[in-house]
């Protein structure tokens, strides 16, 4: 569990400096962060932060397929760590570790 929520946190961190970063270039006109970029940050625990970031920097707020995607991603997360919490996820992945 430490593990997750360790995980989650840094991942958000990262996901609002991205974002602040982000922001930052497209105002000065310079090169920007790929959206493919920002959306594995997000898929990987970083959702949270890249929801909150999106909100308080007031980035990408019109583009409204990049929202979906990134509800996407968060759906995405969600559901591997649910799925890895089950019973089967945790035999599945010892038999796999165990085919070394």
């Amino acid at each position: 569990m430490t593990l997750l929520i360790g995980t989650y946190l840094l991942a958000s961190l990262a996901a609002v400096l991205l974002y602040g970063i982000d922001k930052a270039a497209a105002r000065r006109g310079d090169r920007r962060i790929r959206e493919s970029t920002l959306h594995l940050v997000a898929v990987v625990g970083g959702w949270p932060g890249a929801l909150l970031a999106r909100r308080g920097f007031r980035h990408k707020t019109r583009k409204q397929p990049f929202g979906r995607i990134l509800w996407s991603c968060a759906a995405l997360n969600l559901g591997l760590v649910a799925w890895l919490a089950t019973a089967d996820a945790a035999v599945g992945l010892r038999r796999l570790a165990s085919l070394e």
